[in-house]
């Protein structure tokens, strides 16, 4: 019995250092705050850090910090796609510099703009998930219409690569009249390459009503580089082949397999405060059905509220110059949520 106690009290001692050391991170803000924790991660202008005086972890804005210390070792990303993991020291002057020690060599100076995110090297895998979930719903009593929306996000962010699922539904009813259903899901993976090259590729689904389509399945994999990476926005461009198969809820439409090329646009701003703007852009050139051409939009524009709560506005377009014999070449969605996400 005194073994075993001897045991779990070299347990918490032992726990207890690396609670010590865990929070021993320091940052100063320019109005002179002085925090004390662990410092979790830089990403989207945004640095997040856990304290022991809080249940939640706190915020700060990364340009309002004027100096950071800490043990700890950082995934770091630099813009022009430089990824490494070193150690991070901080000192925000007048000429806005942060320094970066590698394993192995000495502290070199880098321009705080040159930051784009940096991540605790001991993070955990569910640390480095990020999920979300919004809901919506509308009624109109004059026409019996009522309308629910559900979007939802799951992703996680390796040191190399990243990938992300995503799920969206709007489903529409009214009396005497057809309902309508769309549902849309996605899965991602982007594999970074030196000079912020990356390889792309993605798995999406669709299925719409309203354009005779049960589902649609698209392949896609390419090849892309971002324009512009910083903390505050990036923007990406990129290209590649797709595989397209389509299946329609009428005999009016003929089911279709087909090859097409893809060019896209990626853009996201994140420097604005509490508002957060993505929108994706991609054009679909067919290979082997002479003449056809489709492109799918998305934007979205989200606003964070406290308790890890938004609310987004959200847009999605879809063209098709050869549709369903009968049906309309476009459809759109615009739809507002109210969400939860964790990060």
């Amino acid at each position: 019995m005194i073994k075993f106690l001897r045991y779990v009290c070299f347990l918490l001692l032992a726990f207890s250092g690396l609670k010590i050391h865990a929070q021993s991170d320091t940052i100063v803000l320019k109005n002179q705050d002085k925090l004390v924790g662990e410092i979790k991660r830089m990403s989207k202008g945004v640095l997040t850090m856990e304290t022991d005086y809080s249940d939640s972890d706190f915020e700060i804005t990364w340009l309002e910090v004027l100096s950071m210390s800490s043990e700890q070792t950082y995934f770091v990303t630099l813009t022009k796609g430089y990824r490494f993991e070193s150690k991070i020291r901080a000192e925000q002057n007048e000429h806005g510099v942060i320094y970066l020690k590698r394993v192995d060599t000495s502290w070199v100076k880098v321009p705080v703009q040159d930051v784009v995110e940096f991540k605790a090297v001991k993070s955990n895998f569910i640390s480095r998930i990020s999920t979300s979930i919004s809901l919506g719903y509308n009624f109109t009593k004059s026409n019996n219409l009522s309308q629910f929306v559900v979007n939802g996000t799951l992703s996680y962010v390796g040191f190399k690569w990243e990938a992300d699922a995503t799920y969206n539904s709007v489903v529409s009813k009214q009396e005497d009249v057809s309902g309508t259903k769309r549902i849309d899901a996605g899965l991602n993976f982007r594999y970074f390459l030196e000079r912020d090259w990356f390889l792309d590729s993605n798995a999406s689904f669709l299925s719409n009503n309203q354009i005779d389509l049960d589902l649609r399945t698209n392949l896609r994999a390419g090849v892309g580089k971002y324009l512009v990476h910083n903390n505050s926005l990036y923007l990406g461009l990129g290209g590649g082949l797709a595989w397209n198969n389509e299946q329609y809820l009428t005999a009016q439409g003929a089911d279709k397999n087909s090859f097409e090329s893809y060019v896209g646009l990626e853009f996201n701003m994140f420097d604005m405060g509490d508002l957060d703007f993505f929108t994706r852009m991609l054009l679909y050139p067919s290979l082997t059905e002479s003449g056809r051409l489709r492109s799918d939009i998305t934007a979205n524009l989200k606003y964070d509220l406290p308790l890890d709560l938004f609310i987004k506005i959200g847009f999605t377009y879809n063209y098709d110059n050869q549709p369903a014999e009968g049906f309309l070449k476009d459809d759109y969605v615009f739809n507002t949520t109210f969400g939860w996400e964790f990060n």
